[in-house]
């Protein structure tokens, strides 16, 4: 009896200190985009926003579009360049940058700006299609790096 009321109290004591549920894509959405070779900016879009927590009316990609997240070209079904995702991921998580990201805010120098944070990795070319395992690796190195910011 001991034994479960301690652990009735560890484990209501671990839901109360757990950050709270997030409203995050299924594990089906995950494997669709983690199966993806190249996401459009539609799918890009939506993800990351949904990562984000961003409340958008209406689509993602109109939504990013208003904000100047994405470059007024990027249409829905076109594949998803690496400097673009970069300044969508920058406005949706609020992610300062450096003076010329600050005065420009221009996909060339969002993409500049994470590879400087380290969220941009290895060798790479801000015209690389994105791939859907790419895109979850910058959002986790970003949402880890807003975990450690927190703490």
């Amino acid at each position: 009896m001991k034994m479960c009321l301690s652990f009735l109290f560890i484990a209501l004591l671990v839901s109360a200190i757990a950050p709270p549920a997030l409203t995050a894509q299924t594990a089906a959405e995950l494997e669709t985009v983690l199966a993806t070779e190249t996401l459009s900016y539609e799918q890009a879009a939506s993800f990351v926003l949904r990562a984000a927590d961003v409340p958008f009316p209406g689509t993602a990609l109109s939504y990013a579009l208003e904000q100047k997240w994405l470059p007024a070209k990027a249409v829905p079904g076109d594949t998803a360049v690496l400097d673009r995702v970069a300044l969508l991921i920058m406005g949706a998580f609020g992610i300062k940058g450096g003076i010329m990201y600050s005065a420009v805010k221009s996909p060339r120098y969002a993409y500049r700006e994470l590879v400087y944070q380290g969220i941009i990795q290895g060798r790479s070319d801000p015209q690389l299609a994105v791939s859907g395992d790419f895109l979850l690796f910058m959002i986790g190195k970003v949402l880890g790096r807003t975990e450690e910011d927190n703490q």
